[in-house]
């Protein structure tokens, strides 16, 4: 199947795809030179992320191999938390892993607390009351990703020099900051995940259908009479 294109902040899967009833689809999904997200039902770039959508309509979220115990010990949460708000589940490893190494006690000398390292005021306006809690910590901090995420535009370069330096050095540059820190996260965690989109193409309506005596599964973002939505999963 050929490559289907989708411009920023367009998360609609508009092409059919066609798939044996006894196999899960993998769509697969990078960007290309120009920033344009690329989807297709085959690897043709060496950085696209693999999102998985189940035989079976239950949704189900599949689980990288952690690289340490420490991180597996919050791999429910991420997992959680990614789908409750739409972010890629390897986005949010990333972050964890370059803001506390997956430390739920971490502080920084700015006050920065717990494993996605969130500071007292954005904690307290995230709801959380105790940000060395992993499950509170990991919500808001994956909550606080999104807001950046949506503010914009999904531009994840100024999402995460946001998250890092605040959304006052991106207003005041109206670019990635010339701070040396925030240009090495930021670089750090695109490292980290690939190249991959933050926001994944999320979801699609499940319709199955007999062709010729035999039984074909085709996904669409369009929903129709008998189809059951889905939701895919970073692998």
């Amino acid at each position: 199947m050929s490559s289907t294109r989708i411009g920023f902040g367009i998360v609609a899967f508009c092409s059919w795809l066609a798939v044996p009833a006894v196999a899960e689809a993998q769509i697969y999904a990078w960007r290309d030179a120009a920033g344009t997200l690329v989807l297709s039902t085959e690897p043709k770039d060496p950085s696209a992320q693999v999102y998985l959508v189940p035989k079976s309509p239950a949704v189900r979220a599949t689980r990288p191999a952690a690289t340490t115990k420490r991180a597996e010990a919050y791999e429910d949460l991420i997992i959680h938390h990614s789908a409750e708000q739409n972010i890629s589940a390897d986005l949010v490893r990333a972050v964890i892993q370059v803001e506390s190494a997956f430390n739920p006690l971490a502080r920084s000398v700015k006050g920065a607390m717990g494993l996605m390292q969130l500071m007292p005021g954005t904690a307290r306006d995230l709801g959380v009351t105790n940000a060395y809690d992993p499950a509170q910590n990991i919500r808001g901090g994956v909550t606080y990703l999104k807001q950046l995420l949506n503010r914009y535009g999904s531009n994840l370069e100024l999402a995460l020099a946001a998250y890092n330096a605040g959304p006052g050095a991106v207003a005041k540059y109206g670019a990635v900051p010339p701070y040396r820190e925030t240009r090495n996260y930021v670089h750090k965690i695109r490292s980290k995940t690939g190249g991959a989109p933050a926001v994944p193409p999320s979801q699609l309506y499940r319709i199955v259908e007999t062709v010729d005596g035999k039984e074909v599964i085709r996904y669409s973002s369009t929903p129709v009479a008998g189809a059951t939505l889905v939701t895919l999963y970073g692998r």
